[in-house]
């Protein structure tokens, strides 16, 4: 184990190596177990499955599927490398691993830090994050699952609208997902991945599917290419389900993006690679729907430190009122300077902290329960406050009890609020 002065970067790794290595030695041990509990006839068959399929795929590497595969003929002759897909796949990929050996905490922080969605962080002139929180990856299974889709779509798509299609859709699928991610989920959330950018792809794969399958001229039908979109579906689909995505609202944007561009973008894509020009009009459009929706929301915060910073005052004035009732209790000072101290110095930072509050702008829905809890708290501490200075004033007993009773509300308000603000 390394030592206390360590690189906590090395640690990272280290610890990441352990647990991948736990897991691997995991799997040999429940394919041992498997194997140890097969009958003899079980095994043979395993045994012979096996070796036809890595005879299928030494077949399919010296011949190349091409050499069987209409439809995939035609990919290649309209694009015979792919350039868009492994760059998407490999930002993400360098990001993830910028974020595995970073050493900002928490995780959320981590997230931001590298481009993640976050409203506060968005609205407050970071606009770029809305594409870039795509290519940050919350965790090693979302970056597979987004790889393993990616490169399957893209093998197909890529090749038959062209890179330029393929990118105008992915990127605007991505930003209308995060566009409406700042409307759905809560603002202090943080939003990566880029599920909804994939979503886009499967939309685009739609609107491909209805024009070339639907009505002459069709596309050759390849079962090799439904195997690999199917396989990456599938890991896709099992990252959706246990995944911390945008919400079911930015998901479903992401995926009607795609099918409404690729309706667009795909017209005539049996025949030949989609224009330019109706990509860029597809960007265009995504950008000014993204303009639209996401600008109202500019100047979005967390008030949750400021609130937490209620807690301060109450602390230095409450501070301060003991050390004046120090000297009232001893006999150095009368109960009109004790008055004085609260009408002079506790109250006035009290209302001074309070305007500080009201005058917070673009506090979240969700968080404008926060700030009237914050109100009621200035309500009854102030209360208190000149309930206390009036009974000082007249030796009042019921009604220096009063005040006890309403402080002890207030300070039970403030904790209450201390308590969500600090969740």
């Amino acid at each position: 184990m390394p030592g206390r002065n360590a690189d906590p970067r090395v640690a990272r790794l280290l610890r990441y190596l352990v647990r991948m290595g736990t897991a691997f030695f995991g799997l040999i041990v429940v394919s041992a177990a498997a194997l140890y509990f097969m009958s003899a006839d079980e095994r043979r068959r395993l045994a012979g499955t096996t070796a036809v399929r890595l005879a299928d795929v030494v077949r399919i590497v010296r011949a190349g599927p091409e050499a069987h595969d209409p439809f995939h003929a035609l990919l290649l002759e309209r694009a015979r490398r792919l350039i868009v897909t492994p760059v998407l796949a490999g930002i993400s990929v360098w990001i993830w691993f910028g974020m595995l050996f970073s050493s900002v905490t928490p995780d959320a922080q981590k997230l931001i830090a590298w481009g993640a969605n976050h409203a506060p962080t968005t609205t407050n002139g970071e606009w770029w994050r809305l594409a870039a929180y795509s290519f940050v990856q919350g965790g090693l299974f979302q970056l597979l699952a987004t790889i393993a889709a990616l490169l399957s779509l893209g093998i197909v798509l890529e090749r038959l609208v062209g890179r330029i299609a393929f990118a105008a859709v992915y990127l605007s699928a991505g930003i209308v997902t995060g566009a409406v991610a700042l409307w759905t989920v809560p603002a202090t959330s943080v939003t990566a991945g880029a599920t909804g950018a994939i979503l886009g792809l499967y939309g685009l794969l739609a609107a491909v599917a209805v024009y070339g399958y639907l009505r002459p001229p069709r596309l050759p039908v390849s079962p090799l290419a439904m195997r690999r979109l199917g396989a990456g579906a599938a890991v896709f689909a099992i990252s959706l389900l246990f995944g911390d995505g945008p919400g079911m609202a930015a998901d479903v944007a992401g995926l009607l993006t795609g099918l409404a561009a690729g309706m667009l973008i795909a017209r005539g894509v049996t025949q030949q690679t989609p224009g330019v020009l109706r990509s860029a009009f597809v960007a265009a459009a995504a950008i000014a729907l993204v303009a639209v929706a996401a600008l109202p929301l500019r100047g979005t915060i967390d008030a949750r430190p400021a609130l937490s910073r209620i807690a301060d005052v109450e602390t230095t004035t409450t501070s301060e009122y003991a050390k004046a009732l120090v000297g009232f209790t001893s006999g150095r000072s009368s109960a009109k300077a004790l008055v004085q101290v609260i009408q002079s110095r506790i109250i006035p930072a009290l209302k001074a902290d309070r305007a500080r509050i009201e005058a917070l702008h673009g506090v979240p829905n969700e968080q404008a329960p926060l700030v009237a809890a914050a109100r009621r708290y200035f309500d009854l501490r102030e209360a208190s406050w000149r309930r206390r200075a009036e009974g000082l004033l007249g030796s009042n007993v019921k009604t220096l009890h009063d005040a006890d009773q309403a402080e002890r509300t207030a300070l039970a308000a403030l904790e209450e609020l201390q308590r969500i603000t600090s969740g």
